[in-house]
């Protein structure tokens, strides 16, 4: 497997996100070298921890202002590039990429930062990975937040409009990653915001992990993980440690899943689940501080 690393340059001046990065290695699954991911860390190192999982086709800065309101609420904030994003190593080819292949590099990535009793925040593929990796290890987790996120099997359609995405990813001979954050996003992006999640792709050769992505979602009853992910679900059936379905009022890709969420998993029964208005897919970029109060009131309110 070939991978590509984006200049370190690229990442000189984030608005807003000064964290230098931590690098761990993951496997390389053809047994070459080892893959590294780059991650984040802001907050006391004693406090209770949570992890932030990005999607496609961002890279934690879009968590940066839900860090600055953990940070600041005395939480551990920790972020992880998914593999082929942000300043984590780039596999070169669209089919180095595959579902499995990213839950085991996240696994192991989470290993090598030593969390444990902390709670996962997911948003988007950083949902559809973190959810497999609390129906694998419920005991691992304190927690989880949900936010605009599913777990799809390929048993139900996707909705038209992301259908419309992943065809474009599929077409376009030059991949605007700016564009398709800035597009899902309800309250706009600045034009420093939208060149931050272009600086990890110099180039199209660098983008393989944003064009495979749409294409690693299970769209039909026969996809090669819709076993693992009906277990994933079946395990979620029996999570019972809080889990809160925190999605935005305007997300036409995961809004559905919200209800399905909160009536599955046990967790989420007697829970205040937020609705976060004005906020598009990317609730993130749309309203961070205030996603970020919601996380640290849920981290707050814990069993510990």
């Amino acid at each position: 497997m070939d991978l590509l690393r984006t200049p370190d340059e690229r990442f000189d001046d984030m608005p807003g996100f000064p964290l230098v990065p931590r690098y761990v290695e993951v496997d390389d699954p053809d047994g070459g070298t080892a893959v590294r991911v780059a991650t984040y860390a802001a907050g006391p190192e004693d406090a209770p921890a949570v992890l932030l999982l990005h999607g496609e086709p961002s890279w934690s800065y879009l968590y940066r202002h839900v860090i600055d309101t953990l940070a600041a609420a005395g939480l551990r904030a920790v972020a992880i590039d998914l593999v082929g994003f942000g300043r984590s190593d780039k596999p070169a080819q669209v089919g180095d990429h595959s579902y499995a292949r990213h839950v085991a590099w996240t696994a192991q990535a989470v290993d090598a930062l030593g969390l444990r009793d902390a709670v996962l925040v997911g948003q988007d593929w950083g949902g559809l990975i973190g959810l497999r990796l609390v129906a694998a290890e419920p005991e691992r987790w304190a927690g989880v937040v949900a936010a605009n996120t599913g777990l799809p099997t390929g048993d139900v359609d996707m909705p038209a409009v992301w259908w419309q995405f992943r065809k474009a990813v599929e077409k376009a001979s030059v991949l605007d990653v700016g564009r398709l954050v800035a597009s899902g996003c309800a309250r706009g992006l600045e034009p420093a915001d939208r060149a931050a999640y272009d600086a990890p792709f110099p180039d199209e050769a660098h983008k393989a992990g944003p064009r495979a992505m749409p294409l690693l979602v299970p769209t039909r009853p026969d996809d090669p993980e819709n076993g693992p992910n009906r277990a994933a679900w079946e395990a979620l059936g029996r999570y019972d440690r809080p889990f809160l379905v925190a999605f935005s009022d305007s997300d036409p890709i995961t809004g559905a899943m919200a209800p399905v969420l909160r009536d599955h998993v046990p967790g989420a029964a007697g829970l205040d689940h937020p609705v976060i208005t004005g906020a598009g897919h990317f609730l993130q970029e749309d309203a961070g501080a205030e996603l970020g109060r919601v996380v640290a009131d849920f981290v707050r309110d814990l069993p510990h």
